[in-house]
């Protein structure tokens, strides 16, 4: 089986491929991304657009992520990316600081779509929000906490095993199996 795997990061690309029985392909493509509270409406309209523009001839998959901090309602969720940009991580680190409660929880969903049936599948891991360490990773990774290690300064290796992209994918592989 091949896929595509809608992104414009080879790092995740790698991840699909140690998790999914399947040769996977990057797809750059640029779909647009609707602004919505989840993250499954999020990559399901993605995965749709993005298998149109690749012509339908191989299922294609989107991933959508984003952290979760429980202190703050979930802020910044699926604006992460955005929130990351203009606010910067020392920022998002700033708001959290004095929170009673500093659980987060990083946050992903893969989508697939074939022309006849779109499917979603999460994957989720729990942490809480700490001062910046670490210099690996990239995004809010240096203030990700998961097991008294952030996800910066784990190496990639031991980051994937636990990531909570990885755990959508391995849903993912499960579901393609049954197939």
């Amino acid at each position: 089986m091949s896929l595509l795997f809608v992104t414009t990061n080879a790092g995740k690309v790698r991840e699909a491929r140690d998790y999914l029985d399947a040769d996977v392909t990057q797809f750059d493509y640029d779909y647009a991304e609707v602004q919505s509270d989840d993250l499954g409406e999020i990559a399901a309209r993605g995965a749709r657009e993005a298998y149109e523009a690749a012509g339908g001839d191989d299922p294609v998959i989107v991933d959508d992520s984003g952290l979760f901090v429980g202190g703050l309602d979930g802020f910044p969720g699926p604006y992460s990316s955005y929130v990351e940009d203009t606010l910067g991580i020392e920022r998002v680190w700033e708001l959290a600081a004095d929170l009673d409660d500093r659980a987060a929880a990083f946050r992903s969903v893969v989508a697939y779509a074939d022309g006849e049936t779109v499917e979603t599948f999460t994957g989720e891991v729990p942490g809480r929000i700490v001062a910046p360490r670490g210099t690996g990773g990239f995004g809010f990774d240096p203030i990700f906490e998961h097991d008294g290690e952030t996800f910066a300064e784990m190496d990639t290796e031991a980051k994937n095993v636990v990531s909570h992209r990885g755990r959508a994918l391995a849903s993912l592989a499960e579901w393609l199996a049954e197939r």
